[in-house]
């Protein structure tokens, strides 16, 4: 898609948010590494503290790394001021995830004025561990 409203202002003070907000992500320990128009890459470690007793990353970790890609890669595309809230996603949970380091890829496949739809592919060790795709509502900013 071409997003000819990308606002690069938008984009970097996102680059950081993940790891400056707090909140789960926080904790979660997301780290965006690339933001461009329609595109947002971002890492999470397959930490001890976020695995099953089975050694595995638990599904939940997954689910919320596609949650925040879901929304965040929106913003620097939508008119400022405005928000956007998850409505719905589905992800398949392909293969376990022991070690390393998550990769998710989230790209905008369609943008409206009110809603938009991403696809999130989640890697691990060059291996795909999750496919999701999500719709968000696109609220628009209060005018006063």
């Amino acid at each position: 898609m071409n997003f000819a409203a990308f606002n690069e202002r938008v984009a970097d003070q996102l680059k950081d948010a993940a790891v400056t907000a707090g909140g789960l992500a926080g904790y979660l320990g997301f780290r965006h590494t690339a933001f461009v128009a329609g595109r947002l890459v971002a890492e999470m470690d397959a930490r001890d503290d976020l695995k099953t007793p089975f050694g595995n990353l638990h599904g939940g970790c997954l689910s919320a790394m596609v949650d925040h890609c879901l929304g965040v890669v929106f913003y620097p595309v939508i008119p400022e001021g405005s928000w956007v809230a998850t409505t719905e996603f589905k992800l398949n949970l392909l293969r376990p995830v022991s070690t390393g380091t998550c990769v998710a890829v989230a790209d905008i496949v369609a943008l409206g004025r009110t809603s938009g739809v991403a696809r999130i592919d989640i890697t691990n060790d060059g291996r795909t561990v999750c496919a999701a795709q999500g719709t968000v509502t696109v609220v628009s900013g209060r005018t006063t």
